[in-house]
């Protein structure tokens, strides 16, 4: 991100915290409902395309039949898995750090939107996963499930629980970005675990929808009273003042 580009991003996020603050002063900080949280969160495209696929994948799975023990195990395997594949999305994919390839610069739309959305973590389309990310990925899951598997049910399985995962995935990110607050203890931790990564250091606390998980296990859950504030942490991969 240029220093042009960083100070549009600082003026508008400064300009977004003044409304925050006058629409929670309005609300006389009650917070937000989990009923207007939810119609908000259907305002965005990502819920309604992963919405799609998912009750496409279900509606196909209970047409073709043919159930066995695997289409119980392959879910299981994939929500034991995901805080390890969320890790390394985040870590890898989404921290991407732009470079120079054979001349080519690589920076991906997806790396380049999470930068934006360091920068400015009030943004709530930011919180999303890009449509245009979606609209590839969405089919190639598909072809994965369609084409990977030894039958076409097992596959279906398979695109159903990341459908479902990945719908899971954008609420509690939304969630935790917006106006509602943490009520119950295991949402406190994963909404605590993720601020931290957002506010206190970027190089921590990599997943969102678990807390403790596979930061604890990958060394990427510290004592937050153990580790300085980052100066970085609203602007991705800037150098650090010295």
């Amino acid at each position: 991100m240029t220093g042009v580009e960083q100070s549009d991003v600082d003026s508008r996020a400064r300009a977004r915290l003044r409304a925050d603050e006058e629409r929670l002063a309005a609300r006389t900080r009650r917070g937000l409902s989990l009923g207007e949280a939810w119609r908000e969160f259907w305002r965005h495209p990502s819920p309604w395309l992963i919405g799609a696929v998912f009750a496409a994948a279900l509606a196909a799975r209970l047409v073709v039949g043919g159930w066995g023990l695997w289409d119980a195990l392959v879910p299981v395997a994939m929500l034991a898995a995901f805080p390890f594949v969320e890790w390394v999305i985040h870590v890898c994919v989404l921290h991407w750090r732009p470079r120079e390839v054979a001349g080519t610069r690589i920076d991906p739309l997806v790396a380049r939107k999470h930068r934006e959305h360091h920068a400015d973590p009030r943004d709530l389309p930011l919180v999303f996963i890009p449509w245009p990310v979606l609209l590839w990925l969405l089919p190639a899951l598909t072809a994965v499930a369609v084409l990977a598997f030894p039958r076409l049910g097992l596959g279906l399985t398979f695109l159903t629980m990341t459908a479902a995962i990945g719908f899971g995935y954008e609420w509690t990110h939304y969630l935790i970005h917006s106006d509602h607050r943490p009520k119950t203890r295991l949402y406190k931790a994963v909404w605590r675990n993720h601020r931290l990564h957002h506010y206190k250091n970027e190089h921590y606390w990599f997943t969102v929808t678990t807390s403790g998980t596979a930061d604890r296990l990958l060394r990427t859950h510290p004592d937050p009273a153990d580790v300085p504030t980052s100066p970085t942490a609203k602007n991705l991969h800037a150098a650090n003042p010295t």
